[in-house]
């Protein structure tokens, strides 16, 4: 208990002082994970209104694979766009592996199945009148969609703190196609497996401190606005 109590002092030590290579890390988990969050955003929220709106043949199958892809191992997703950024992968020749870049894709391949899934889920557990009253009002299909959005606004939210949840804490796929490299690609996670690798226990459980405190302060201001829908 004393080793623990001791690297949570020495995790605040470093937040506060502003430790040049902490803030350097941290800034990277920020880049990447923020990064990673937002393109998956971009591309799950219109994904999942598609699939909560729309009934066609293979929905059920396109759903099954949206559902077992919240599950994916990140090693699995590591390994996956490693294959496709290799030197003879089919993206081999953009360069990309052993970058932030490459870290953005794993992660955003992550994070987008959670974001794809709890929107459709948001959509669908609308209320069905709502459509149609909107449609005895003359709404557009845009008009509709926007209206739809805004009602299950705090189920979107819900999806974006997932999604975040879900990258900020992973560390195989970013190990994978990171590398773990100073200077380059570490971030928090990847530097607290390095240090338990070294025996350096204490130094992990001061940077997991500043991980921890990094993924509450961003959730806590996700869920204050989610907080703030609920009372509109």
């Amino acid at each position: 208990m004393e080793l623990i109590w001791q690297g949570v002092i020495e995790g605040f030590r470093l937040i506060f002082s502003l430790d040049p290579e902490v803030l350097r890390v941290t800034g990277l988990t920020l880049q990447v994970s923020g990064t990673a969050t937002l393109i998956a955003v971009i591309v799950g929220i219109p994904l999942g209104t598609w699939l909560g709106v729309s009934r066609f043949r293979g929905r059920g199958t396109l759903v099954t694979m949206v559902n077992v892809g919240m599950g994916l191992p990140p090693v699995v997703a590591g390994l996956l766009v490693s294959i496709l950024l290799w030197r003879n992968g089919p993206l081999g020749v953009l360069r990309l592996l052993y970058t932030p870049s490459a870290m953005v894709i794993a992660q955003g391949l992550i994070a987008s199945p959670l974001v794809i899934g709890l929107t459709r889920s948001a959509v669908e557990s609308l209320d069905p009148s709502i459509r149609e009253q909107l449609r005895s009002l003359g709404a557009s299909r845009g008009q509709m969609l926007w209206a739809m959005l805004n009602e299950c606004r705090i189920g979107l939210l819900a999806a974006v703190i997932a999604g975040f949840g879900g990258v900020i804490s992973e560390v195989g796929a970013s190990a994978m196609v990171g590398g773990n490299i100073t200077g380059h690609t570490r971030v928090l996670t990847t530097a607290i497996m390095l240090e338990v690798s070294k025996g350096n226990f204490g130094l992990a459980i001061a940077l997991s401190t500043v991980l921890l405190t990094l993924a509450y302060v961003a959730t806590a201001l996700l869920t204050n606005l989610q907080q703030k829908g609920t009372r509109r």
